[in-house]
């Protein structure tokens, strides 16, 4: 991590009202990059991914560090006149607004993007829903796995024996996040030449769609439907997890001539590369199971150190499968500074990913994990939003605050 440089988003205010994953996640990268990220929660609960989480160790989630990092917490109820008041007043000296309620709510609470850029036409508003702010399936609730299904995501993914897989992790939030925090890096380059905001509307099955490479495509040419394919792509070979003698799992990706003729080379078998059943992309992909399995039976035979200096050696592209612990062994992970670790009120210090891409002269950073509930609100409202110390008392009292 640089120390002492401001990201390139210094001086960029953003009020984040979303709550889970997608709104908070677009809030996190601009966070991560100098943008000030005030984040309003509803009193005395606050964003439900405080509580989230497989284990909560001593008492507490370990995904609010992560998702709530470099962030202030400010609480405010927007169901309330006077929260969604003082709501206006922040968003008036703000340059960006992130939310992910569903599309007409901030309408109801007279927080639409027309009263709010009549008063900061300046402002830039990220949308973030499951189906956009448009179309007859607006109102519906959407969240990552609707979008990862209606986005052709879930249907390709796992066994082609088995039901669709879901992923990991959610991956239409996240990617949902990813595009809302792209489209308003547009935003802001627009209004240097126009001095106008936007909205940016992010739709978590239209981000999942805008990563399905030539899914769309390929099937208005020629009625092909993708399926599932479990570990492989279909027709890209050899590209797969490959077993080793120590039991563990390699992946080799030579799917080009020239990185097939070099694995042939480290494989003692340089005449495979001018097979006629290997000899090409096409060739390769029509035999793929076959190829796939004679790799398989040589891999088989080595220790999976032993494989990967050899693919070193030869300039073949591989990797062992890594898990959290792997990760946090690998010199590249180490040397990069790919995992931070920071000062935590509770949990003493936190390891987690950094803030990435990397800028050679503004990078990013994690500079504080998720914040307590409410730990900003007085230093916020007092400087920002012109609320003075009795009158805080007073919004506390009546659960504005």
């Amino acid at each position: 991590m640089t120390k002492g440089v401001e990201g390139p988003l210094a001086g960029l205010t953003v009020i984040e009202m979303g709550t889970l994953i997608a709104g908070p996640f677009c809030g996190q990268i601009l966070g991560d990059f100098g943008a000030t990220v005030i984040k309003l929660e509803d009193p005395g609960k606050g964003d439900p991914m405080r509580q989230w989480g497989r284990s909560l160790p001593m008492g507490h989630s370990p995904w609010w560090p992560v998702i709530g990092r470099n962030k202030r917490s400010v609480t405010l109820n927007l169901r309330d006149p006077e929260g969604q008041a003082i709501a206006k007043r922040l968003i008036a000296g703000a340059d960006v607004l992130v939310e992910n309620f569903r599309p007409g709510a901030l309408e109801k609470w007279g927080l639409g993007y027309e009263a709010l850029s009549a008063e900061n036409p300046r402002l830039i508003m990220a949308r973030v829903s499951g189906f956009g702010q448009t179309g007859p399936y607006a109102q519906r609730a959407g969240y990552a796995l609707i979008g990862e299904a209606m986005g052709g995501l879930r249907y390709i993914t796992g066994e082609p024996d088995r039901a669709p897989a879901r992923a990991g992790i959610s991956i239409g939030d996240s990617l949902a996040g990813l595009n809302a925090a792209l489209g308003v890096m547009m935003a802001l380059h627009a209004r240097e030449r126009t001095g106008r905001g936007q909205v940016v509307d992010a739709a978590i099955y239209e981000s999942v769609l805008s990563v399905m490479e030539n899914l769309i495509t390929e099937y208005g040419l020629t009625g092909y439907v993708r399926e599932r394919s479990g570990a492989v792509l279909p027709g890209i070979a050899p590209s797969n997890a490959y077993p080793t003698a120590d039991g563990a799992l390699v992946v080799i990706g030579a799917n080009q001539d020239t990185l097939f003729a070099r694995l042939c080379e480290a494989m003692g078998r340089p005449g495979l590369a001018s097979d006629p059943r290997y000899a090409g992309h096409a060739a390769r992909g029509e035999n793929q199971a076959e190829l796939d399995s004679l790799i398989a039976r040589w891999t088989a035979t080595l220790d999976a150190e032993v494989l990967l200096e050899l693919m070193r050696q030869h300039g073949v592209a591989a990797g062992r499968v890594y898990r959290a612990p792997d990760m946090l062994d690998d010199p590249q992970f180490a040397a990069r500074e790919a995992i931070v670790e920071t000062p935590h009120p509770v949990f003493g210090a936190v390891k987690m990913q950094n803030a990435f891409p990397r800028l050679s002269e503004t990078p990013g950073a994690v500079r504080w994990p998720g914040p307590g509930l409410g730990e900003h609100t007085e230093a916020v409202l007092t400087e920002r939003a012109g609320v003075d110390a009795g009158a805080l008392a007073g919004l506390r009292a009546r659960g504005v605050i």
